[in-house]
C-alpha cells in the first residue's frame, strides 16, 4: 500500500479527518506542518517571521518529499503545499491524493480563532482565503484522485465517504 495524502485549503479539516482516517485504517498519521515544527523546534508563524514564506516553503518541500517516500501513512499537508511543482509531483507519486474542498465561509468559521495561520494575519482574512482558493483550487484538482466536499459535514461522515470512494478507484 502507498500513502493516503490529504490536500486542501486551511480549515478544510485535513488534520482532523486525517487522524480519524488513520485510526480507522490502523495506519500512522503524519502532518507535514507538525513535522516541520518538530524538526525546527519552532512554530509555523515564527518560521514565517524569521525566514519568510519562501524559507518555510523550502522546509515544507524537503519534509513532503521525505514523507511521500514512506509507505502506509496518512499524510495531511499544509494548504500551500501544492504551490510548488516539485511538491505536486511528490504528492501524486506518493500515494492516493484526496482533495478536501471547503468553501471560504467554512474556512473562515474553522480558522477564526486560530493564531497559527500566518497568511490570515490581515484585516480581511476572507479576501485572502478567496484569493488563495482561486489560485490553489486548480492545483489541488490537478493531483487529486478523489475530491470530497467537507462543508457542514461531520468528520466521520467525510472519512466514510473517503473509504467508499477509494474502493471505487482503479489500481495505479
Amino acid at each position: 500500500m502507498r500513502n493516503l495524502i490529504l490536500v486542501g485549503p486551511m480549515g478544510a479539516g485535513k488534520s482532523t479527518i486525517g487522524r480519524l482516517l488513520a485510526k480507522e485504517l490502523r495506519l500512522p498519521f503524519k502532518d507535514s506542518d507538525k513535522e516541520i515544527e518538530h524538526r525546527t523546534g519552532a512554530d509555523i508563524p515564527w518560521i514565517f517571521d524569521r525566514e519568510g514564506e519562501h524559507g518555510f516553503r523550502d522546509r515544507e518541500q524537503a519534509v513532503i518529499c521525505e514523507l511521500c517516500e514512506e509507505d502506509g501513512v496518512v499524510l495531511a499537508t499544509g494548504g500551500g503545499a501544492v504551490m510548488r511543482a516539485e511538491n505536486r509531483q511528490a504528492l501524486h507519486a506518493g500515494g492516493r491524493v484526496i482533495y478536501l474542498h471547503a468553501s471560504v465561509d467554512q474556512q473562515l468559521g474553522r480558522t477564526a480563532r486560530d493564531r497559527n495561520r500566518p497568511l490570515l494575519r490581515t484585516p480581511n482574512p476572507g479576501n485572502v482565503l478567496r484569493e488563495l482558493l482561486e489560485i490553489r483550487d486548480p492545483l489541488y484538482r490537478e493531483i487529486a484522485d478523489v475530491i470530497i466536499e467537507t462543508d457542514e459535514r461531520p468528520p466521520r461522515m467525510v472519512v466514510q465517504e473517503i473509504l467508499e470512494r477509494l474502493q471505487e478507484l482503479p489500481p495505479r
